[in-house]
């Protein structure tokens, strides 16, 4: 795996401090019409990076771009310290790529498949080792029509991984995939951060996002409208939290909470819900008064805004904020 640019495969000396991947001020038009409308933004070595948007926010074309099938209009693109666009096969042969739906030769077998693509690369991993780790070994004689389509997906990711990618571009890679199906190609994305690898991910799995992620940009119309970790994206580590109970059923004709560190409490049918920055002294004070009267808080909850809350937010306002025509 690359550990520093220009390291990795023998392309030369190492410039530890530069990032996977390099955007400044990326636009991609067609016409008149900005799809990607002056993008920045920064992959660091060795990072789970998520790039999340609607349906038509630019994503597809950005990618597009930073894999080297499509030209940049203006800005600056550096891939492993390469212009994607010209660096040919000294680039592709550093990447992995899953697309998020592809054409493979439904009369091949797993092991087949796998070896035809070792044998478009330079320095291959182990054809045997690879269908391990992405889940196939029990399928590794399998013709690929007979496969289910979360085995398929596996075998996406095998064929993306067997080349030994420093840079791995996985679309919607679990598209398909059972909950235990999922779990299990966590684990291996995770791996794979372990073993050097860094990862540009693009799901509309929320939940995916905020379990492999170290950092997250939300596209809209072609833009960077918000960039942090999945903890921290439009301040979700400072938003209030909304503590939630039910009401003891003696109290639901009306009852008076105590005084605490929150405004006025939400009252829907017996469920109550309270918002407010200053969490455990909000509990303290809720739990001393229901202990007082020999009370349970039942169903109680402590939620702070879901990454998908946030997202939401986010590119509703965006919408909201712009007119004009969607991107690709």
């Amino acid at each position: 795996m690359l550990t520093a640019e220009g390291g990795g495969h023998g392309s030369g000396p190492a410039v530890a401090s530069a990032p996977a991947i390099a955007v400044e001020d990326l636009v991609v038009a067609y016409g008149s019409f900005r799809a990607v409308d002056g993008l920045s933004f920064r992959v660091e070595r060795g990072e789970i990076y998520a790039l999340l948007g609607p349906n038509g926010a630019g994503k597809t074309t950005t990618v597009e771009t930073l894999e080297g099938h499509r030209r940049a209009t203006s800005g600056r693109v550096r891939v492993l310290g390469r212009d994607p666009a010209r660096a040919g096969r000294a680039l592709r042969d550093r990447l992995g790529i899953v697309l998020q739906s592809g054409g493979l030769d439904a009369e091949l077998t797993v092991v087949e498949l796998v070896r035809l693509y070792a044998g478009l690369y330079a320095r291959p991993r182990d054809i045997a080792a690879t269908i391990e780790q992405t889940g196939l070994t029990d399928k590794r004689r399998a013709r690929v029509r007979t496969l289910s389509g979360g085995q398929r997906r596996r075998l996406d990711l095998a064929l993306a991984l067997v080349g030994d990618p420093d840079l791995i571009f996985l679309d919607e890679p679990t598209t398909g995939f059972d909950p235990g199906a999922r779990r299990a190609a966590w684990d291996m994305i995770d791996t794979l951060r372990d073993q050097g690898a860094t990862v540009l991910l693009t799901s509309h799995y929320l939940d995916e996002v905020q379990r492999l992620a170290d950092r997250v940009g939300v596209l809209s119309r072609g833009r960077l409208i918000a960039e942090s970790t999945p903890g921290a994206l439009g301040g979700r580590d400072v938003t209030d939290s909304v503590i939630r109970f039910r009401l003891p059923a003696t109290d639901r004709a009306g009852v008076e909470l105590p005084a605490g560190p929150w405004a006025t409490p939400e009252c829907h049918g017996d469920m109550v819900a309270i918002h407010t920055d200053r969490l455990t002294m909000a509990l303290l004070t809720l739990t001393t008064w229901a202990t007082a009267r020999g009370e349970e808080l039942c169903a109680l909850t402590v939620m702070r805004p879901s990454l998908e809350d946030v997202y939401l937010q986010l590119t509703g306002d965006a919408e909201q904020a712009e007119g004009g025509h969607r991107v690709r």
